[in-house]
């Protein structure tokens, strides 16, 4: 898989029909940040690809960044194919990393 095909459209198409994981790390980083399953949904459906991995250890995956109906911004990362959601954190903790959008990292 090539970046270009690195697919917002297909991931959300896979998440609204229910056709995505959440691997165990997933669910450990849910847990410790008080995230649901519904969170990341939400957040996947209403975001945008930020970053793609497309040499990724084990395959192409990219980072979305979406909001929650509450208004949390998330970032979101997946795997392409399957689509397994990998971890997911707010970046608004971590604001010196990203810029004010949360979209881009900054210049270290």
């Amino acid at each position: 898989m090539t970046e270009e095909t690195i697919n917002i459209e297909k991931i959300k198409n896979l998440f609204r029909t229910g056709n995505y994981r959440l691997t165990v790390h997933c669910f450990e980083r849910l847990v410790e940040r008080k995230l649901a399953p519904e969170d990341i949904k939400e957040a996947v459906l209403g975001g945008e690809i930020i970053e793609k991995y497309p040499e990724d250890k084990y395959g192409p995956s990219c980072l979305i960044c979406g909001k929650t109906r509450q208004g949390r911004i998330l970032h979101v990362q997946v795997s392409c194919d399957p689509v397994w959601v990998i971890t997911a954190y707010e970046p608004t903790l971590s604001p010196a990393k990203w810029d004010t959008s949360f979209k881009r990292r900054r210049k270290a």
